[in-house]
């Protein structure tokens, strides 16, 4: 439930705090007070939409805080929610819960599962048909929710076995495609008849063609140097050195070493001249060459960063089409495994769907019957549940919807389409008054229900929000007595002027301020005899 409501800034409303308390709380006050901003203030902190004429004129942003109490909430501390909502002139929204910053959508969807704004133009989950087949779920109860649970798990197996044969080719076409393709890369890496080593040896030889000119000119003129300088000189300074190597060592040993560098140049020499002839590229080799590495590099973009990625993914490739190939056997098996499921499924999904006709008449007729009881006579509930051959659901085989025909001699049509603000929150709180016990929404709040009734009927409604109040905290807007005369709690709304800005106070009334209030909005005097009528409706409420 709400514990606490803060609001700034929206409208005449300056800065309010409003404590709100279980059951059923009921806001009456002057015209043009602030009950309506109250109620778009809520409507504005569960994420709906907001105008930036709405923030209070000469400020700059409004504020909306609200502390809900929800015990089993996994979000909450002790079982506290804080939600806050601020937005600013410039458009900036800043949205939190528990203090953690959210989107609007995120704050939308989370605030959806505490709070049913009913009303014109208002955030309603009755009016959404996704909601409709749950609450026809929840009113039949246990009678269904068995044949669900059954169907539920035949449901899931049903999803595994899909899956489990998408995923190993159960599909005719989509396995032979699939092993099309992977034949096919087979066929092309054995055809490139790959080694690990051969693109270093490619490249190395691609580098030196490139380069041949050049390496011929160098080892050339390396040669050169070598024979007419190098080698001649050192000949003539040994055959010097041996005319005097008998005198001394020591020229012994420089011409033993003049003589090691004379053979080491000619070796060198021979090296060189060697590595000349080998030089020697034609066109057509380069060709081959250039295209063979073309092939690996292909290839390398297709199947791997190297040859050896390359032969490890052909490896892996024929590990599965063997796998494919053999799977044939076990697909047999599941696919005869999905043909039962599937016919226990659909007798499961024809048991939920007669359970489900059995039910939506007595919900209609239920309905109905709260309706004639808050004057729309007229008005007739009806319930399609389309039973869906070709398709299975989470739930069943079934769609439904709730449609409505307002008036007699109309065409049914959506309960989106309803256009009056107060049929709107008249038809949500007779469904409401037949879902009590089943509906787990914590939180409703009624604008514009009194809109166009009085007398029984204005006695009815009240009845029924009490009712409702007892499984659900209900806040409504109200300027009929028999409603406030119900309350568990009743707020005052009023307005005042300071420093020529006009300003929106609120006031939980005691018990003689309750009946001074109802004797208000009976006549619009507080004397005598508005007082005892007053006081005969709330000891009403009492008994």
């Amino acid at each position: 439930m709400i514990t606490t409501l803060h609001i700034k800034n929206i409208g005449i409303i300056d800065d309010i705090n409003i404590d709100l308390n279980n059951g059923l709380n009921v806001l009456t006050g002057e015209t043009g007070a602030g009950k309506t901003l109250i109620i778009d203030s809520i409507e504005i902190i569960s994420g709906g939409r907001f105008s930036k004429e709405m923030i209070r004129k000469g400020e700059t942003n409004s504020f909306i805080e609200m502390c809900i109490y929800a015990p089993e909430n996994e979000n909450s501390i002790d079982g506290n929610i804080i939600v806050s909502r601020e937005i600013n002139t410039t458009g900036k929204n800043m949205c939190k819960i528990n203090g953690r910053m959210v989107t609007v959508n995120e704050l939308k969807e989370f605030m959806s599962k505490f709070i049913e704004i009913h009303g014109q133009n208002k955030n309603q989950e009755l009016l959404d048909n996704k909601t409709h087949l749950k609450c026809l779920d929840n009113f039949i109860g246990n009678d269904i929710k068995k044949i669900k649970d059954k169907y539920l798990e035949k449901y899931n197996r049903y999803l595994e076995i899909k899956s489990e044969l998408k995923q190993n080719y159960g599909d005719d076409k989509e396995r032979e495609r699939k092993l099309d393709l992977l034949k096919y890369q087979i066929e092309e890496i054995e055809q490139a008849n790959l080694t690990e080593i051969e693109e270093d040896m490619l490249e190395e030889k691609r580098k030196m063609m490139q380069n041949s000119e050049k390496i011929t000119k160098g080892l050339l003129d390396a040669d050169t140097a070598i024979s007419e300088n190098g080698i001649d000189s050192i000949s003539y300074a040994i055959k010097s050195l041996e005319k005097i190597e008998n005198i001394d060592e020591k020229y012994e040993k420089v011409a033993s070493n003049l003589k090691s560098l004379y053979y080491e140049l000619q070796e060198i020499s021979r090296d060189l001249s060697s590595y000349n002839d080998e030089i020697y590229f034609d066109e057509e080799e380069r060709c081959q060459i250039e295209e063979r590495l073309d092939l690996i590099y292909s290839l390398k973009r297709k199947y791997g960063n190297t040859i050896k990625e390359i032969l490890d993914y052909k490896k892996e490739i024929e590990e599965e089409v063997e796998h494919i190939e053999n799977l044939d056997k076990y697909n047999q098996k599941l696919k005869k495994e999905l043909e039962e499921i599937t016919k226990q499924m659909n007798e499961i999904g024809k048991q939920i769907h007669c359970e489900r006709e059995k039910g939506a008449k007595v919900l209609i007729k239920n309905i109905n019957k709260e309706l004639v009881d808050l004057e729309m006579k007229n008005a007739k509930i009806n319930i399609h549940i389309d039973y869906n051959e070709n398709e299975f659901y989470k739930t069943g085989k079934d769609q439904v919807e709730f449609f409505i025909a307002t008036n007699v001699g109309e065409d049914e049509k959506e309960l989106i389409k309803i256009a009056s603000g107060g049929e709107i929150s008249r038809i949500m709180l007779a469904i409401k008054k037949v879902l009590a016990d089943t509906d787990k929404m914590p939180i409703l709040v009624f604008d514009e229900i009194d809109t166009g009734i009085s007398g029984n009927a204005a006695n009815m409604v009240a009845q029924k929000l009490n009712s409702i109040s007892k499984n659900h905290q209900v806040l409504c807007i109200s300027h009929l007595p028999s409603i406030a005369a119900m309350a568990d709690y009743n707020y005052f709304i009023s307005k005042k002027v300071i420093d020529e800005r006009t300003n929106t106070s609120v006031k939980l009334l005691n018990e003689e301020e309750i009946v001074k209030e109802i004797a208000r909005i009976s006549s619009g005097q507080v004397n005598e005899i508005t007082i005892k009528y007053a006081t005969e409706l709330r000891n009403k409420k009492v008994s």
